[in-house]
């Protein structure tokens, strides 16, 4: 049985995404946000602090892309996967990748010098400049997504899962009002997919059950 731990659509989302779209069997452990402020036994589990923790077994894995990558990979080509001789594999790879790193990255910059630091620390010009940086990364996928569904193998793979979870904390944010069409359009079929949306509902669910907050909070690494 899989084991995740995760807060209200932090970067845990991307695993519990992909473990409804697989259907497979997990045990989700809800956490407060931050866990590594309100809940400290949790840092026995994870020294970092952070959401996602995967247990699989003896496995335990705590980047949410590399998570979506083993889950994938676990289950084969006929799922999430795209096998490396397949001519979409670099495509994969690089969205998979470019999800956290290129798109997530700047926003928890936003969310820090917006949301986190106290009222003297925070800064508007910081804000704007990572936003500028996120908006104009996002705008790099409007011709390929205007071209085709998904971002690569010509199927929805992790990769859409990574980008995806980008998407949505940029809807957090206030930012999805300057998606580009075509970016837009992605996100709307990413929502419509029975996946998501029983992530959304298993998280809803499984957070009132544990006395959590079902309010998602933004996500947080800093």
């Amino acid at each position: 049985m899989i084991t995740l731990y995760h807060c209200m659509s932090a970067r845990s989302f991307r695993p519990l995404w992909m473990l409804e779209e697989l259907g497979w069997p997990y045990e989700l452990k809800m956490l407060p946000f931050p866990p590594r402020v309100f809940d400290k036994s949790y840092l026995d589990l994870n020294p970092l602090g952070t959401v996602p923790a995967l247990f699989d077994g003896a496995v335990r894995m705590t980047e949410s892309a590399a998570i979506c990558q083993y889950l994938a990979t676990r289950a084969g080509a006929a799922a999430l996967d795209v096998p490396s001789g397949d001519a979409g594999y670099a495509a994969y790879l690089n969205y998979l990748h470019f999800g956290e790193a290129t798109l997530t990255f700047p926003q928890t910059l936003l969310l820090r010098y917006a949301h986190f630091e106290p009222p003297e620390r925070q800064s508007p010009q910081v804000v704007e400049d990572y936003t500028r940086w996120f908006l104009a990364r996002l705008r790099t996928l409007e011709p390929l997504l205007a071209q085709q569904d998904y971002l690569a193998a010509g199927r929805f793979t992790a990769a859409d899962v990574s980008v995806g979870y980008a998407l949505l904390l940029a809807q957090h944010l206030g930012l999805a009002p300057r998606f580009t069409p075509a970016v837009l359009a992605y996100w709307q079929r990413l929502q419509a997919r029975d996946g998501y949306r029983r992530a959304m509902a298993a998280q809803e669910r499984a957070a009132l059950a544990q006395g959590v907050s079902p309010v998602a909070a933004p996500d947080l690494r800093m």
